[in-house]
């Protein structure tokens, strides 16, 4: 099994691009874990990057030297009022699924809405993705709502768990 101590997490930069953008597209292409349903390009996946910036950021998760997942805070709403809330995302290598990297990503992202000054993280995850919705309750997420075929992907109607983290 994979030590999660082998894992450094750092903050992301353009010379990441093409790795985050290699495991976001499989998900685009293969998964359900996004609704999006055309792969980025290279110039899609920068201007993602840098529209993540200070607050917003972006974090690898690096192993031997290469980047084995990803994750960001992003903005939950537009509005003024919604500017202490943040939604995460989690992307982890497929092929290296269920072995803690995607714990220490979301726990170091937990960290980073904390001293950001955030008050409350959101996760909106597809109810298929029950791991994903296991390791956010694991890290103190509450399942506050479901929201019924709100998505549409591989000739489906997908629901969405709402999940909220208090952060103290």
């Amino acid at each position: 099994m994979h030590d999660p101590k082998s894992v450094t997490i750092r903050h992301a930069t353009p010379a990441d691009a093409e790795a985050i953008r290699a495991i976001y597209n499989y998900e685009v292409e293969h998964e359900t874990a996004t609704f999006d349903l055309v792969p980025r390009t290279l110039d899609d996946q920068l201007a993602w990057q840098n529209a993540r910036q200070g607050a917003f950021c972006v974090f690898v998760a690096e192993r031997d030297s290469e980047v084995v997942g990803f994750g960001a805070l992003s903005p939950y709403k537009e509005r003024a009022a919604y500017r202490t809330t943040v939604e995460d995302s989690v992307y982890v290598r497929r092929d290296l699924a269920r072995l803690g990297i995607g714990r220490i990503m979301l726990g170091h992202l937990l960290e980073t809405a904390a001293t950001g000054g955030f008050h409350s993280v959101m996760a909106r995850i597809t109810t298929l993705s029950e791991g994903s919705i296991a390791l956010h309750r694991a890290m103190g997420f509450e399942l506050v709502g479901i929201e019924r075929e709100v998505g549409r992907k591989f000739n489906r109607w997908l629901d969405v768990a709402l999940m909220q983290y208090m952060v103290p």
